[in-house]
């Protein structure tokens, strides 16, 4: 065998494109290298007139490593497999507009003492390829009523449980914290958790593991879909719920902080949904455990409110808050950048009241 073959490895380089909701575009790299690390691996361009980045006369963007995982699922490339995120930047090395990422690290780099975490609920549906419809329906009509799928046993309530285990296993082999899974409330539909984390971590993480659990339901004939309302009617959608706390909040917290804290997110209602995902409206409705898209409310343990306050945070009035409103196809990079906006302006707000008094 050539020994150069022989240490090759396998870069799978992760970007997002330019369309309205992103999308993840991936291209391949063989090389020889013996440390595998974001430093040691080089950059490489993409034509970006083929993903809504780039005109066709001035097409060629670069991609700029940000972070490696392990890819153990790989059968020719065993052992020697990784995926590479990566930023988007124009020739001159300047952050790329689409560039989401790069906005993000300048927002937290300015609250960093804010020490924010960040846990996202992640929905998502099983489609089988050969019907468009979610996996486990028939070709035509509906299965039987929501109520019995949710955290379901059985084969008669819960399908691709095999998928949902793999993409876990997977997601901590590469040193993703998923630290849950379940069955949703239709059938087809699976919620994974990650966190908790800083704010560029989770969302690394969280696009990884979407890119993870796309390739991995390539092998069974199956795709993902992250449409906040895949199936209209009495269906649940899907969402990206995301669990927020800064080091005040989970250590000291107290009522009026609490209070001031929701409602200033209300203060931001609008500006927040803008980057919550498109087609939420669908999703927003009032029903299916969501508050309408035009009203802004928070409560205890309410699931039908836009933030919920969870029983541990309610009892000891610190801890950490939910936000419901994201949908499944938001960009975390985009949706973290706003609650941190807020919560942590807000934050400086109540806190500053407090010393003066």
């Amino acid at each position: 065998m050539n020994k150069d073959r022989a240490n090759k490895i396998k870069l799978e380089y992760l970007w997002l494109d330019g369309y309205e909701t992103p999308n993840i575009r991936s291209k391949t790299k063989y090389l020889n290298l013996t440390n595998i690390d974001v430093d040691s691996i080089p950059e490489w361009g993409f034509d970006g007139s083929s993903t809504m980045q780039a005109p066709g006369g001035n097409s060629d963007c670069i991609l700029k490593p940000v972070k490696v995982y392990v890819k153990d699922y790989d059968d020719y490339f065993i052992n020697s497999s990784y995926i590479v995120m990566c930023e988007v930047m124009n020739s001159d090395g300047t952050p790329h507009h689409t560039n989401s990422r790069s906005i993000l690290s300048d927002v937290a780099e300015k609250y960093s003492q804010m020490n924010m975490w960040f846990g996202i609920e992640q929905e998502y549906v099983v489609m089988d390829k050969k019907t468009d419809r979610p996996y486990g329906w028939q070709d035509k009509g509906f299965p039987r009523p929501q109520g019995r799928y949710y955290c379901g046993v059985g084969g008669d309530n819960v399908v691709m449980r095999e998928l949902a285990e793999e993409h876990a296993f997977y997601c901590n082999v590469a040193g993703i914290p998923l630290c849950g899974t379940n069955a949703e409330v239709m059938l087809g539909q699976w919620e994974y958790q990650i966190g908790t984390s800083g704010p560029i971590d989770i969302c690394d993480d969280l696009w990884v593991a979407r890119y993870m659990l796309e390739t991995l339901s390539e092998l069974k004939g199956t795709y993902i879909t992250l449409d906040p309302k895949p199936i209209s009617g009495d269906w649940n959608g899907s969402g990206a719920h995301i669990n927020f706390s800064t080091q005040y909040m989970r250590d000291n917290g107290g009522e009026e902080y609490l209070k001031h804290i929701c409602s200033s997110m209300g203060d931001n209602h609008s500006d927040h949904i803008e980057s919550y995902g498109v087609g939420n409206e669908d999703r927003l409705t009032g029903d299916h455990e969501t508050q309408h898209i035009s009203t802004f409310s928070y409560g205890d343990s309410d699931r039908g409110a836009s933030i919920r306050i969870p029983p541990s945070t309610s009892i000891s009035k610190k801890g950490y808050l939910e936000d419901r409103r994201p949908a499944a196809n938001m960009n975390p990079y985009s949706a973290i950048c706003k609650i941190m906006k807020s919560v942590c302006e807000a934050e400086k707000e109540i806190t500053s009241k407090q010393l003066s008094v």
